[in-house]
């Protein structure tokens, strides 16, 4: 499972990390970066969700109906 962790760094900017977790348990961690405004902030975040979205497979194929 994949989730979207926002915190504080060191420096006081909020960073923004996309972790997976197993069993309870985070088992990696991605840094998507940091940022000072709410702005910066709201890039990071839908990054990240782009990020979780690349890895989700479709629930069905439905290729074999697509007419184009």
């Amino acid at each position: 499972m994949a989730f979207i962790r926002k915190f504080k760094t060191g420096s006081g900017k909020t960073g923004v990390q996309v972790c997976y977790k197993e069993r309870g348990e985070v088992v990696k961690t991605v840094h998507v970066g940091s940022a000072e405004t709410e702005q910066g902030i709201e890039k990071l975040v839908k990054k990240a969700q782009g990020i979780i979205d690349a890895e989700k497979r479709p629930l069905f194929d439905l290729t074999k109906f697509d007419k184009t």
